[in-house]
């Protein structure tokens, strides 16, 4: 996943005689990247509460620091 897309190649497909099926692939693989994407923030971000809970029954102090300040990195790189 995240890849990285350029403007400019997009428009190099876009550019192509007869190729506009490039651009729609491009088009299509970035948009299928974004999904992907989403959906593999929404799976972690649902297993590390389920992790900061499971840290609060046990009261393990260390494991609800690491887990809550993992979901904190992930909720910042949004």
């Amino acid at each position: 996943m995240d890849k990285q897309y350029s403007y400019a190649d997009f428009l190099r497909a876009m550019g192509q005689p007869g190729k506009e099926s490039s651009a729609e692939k491009l088009l299509n693989e970035i948009y299928l990247d974004m999904f992907l994407n989403i959906i593999h923030r929404e799976q972690s971000s649902k297993r590390l509460i389920e992790l900061i809970d499971e840290a609060l029954d046990q009261k393990d102090e260390k494991a609800f620091t690491q887990y809550t300040n993992a979901l904190q990195q992930l909720n910042n790189s949004k």
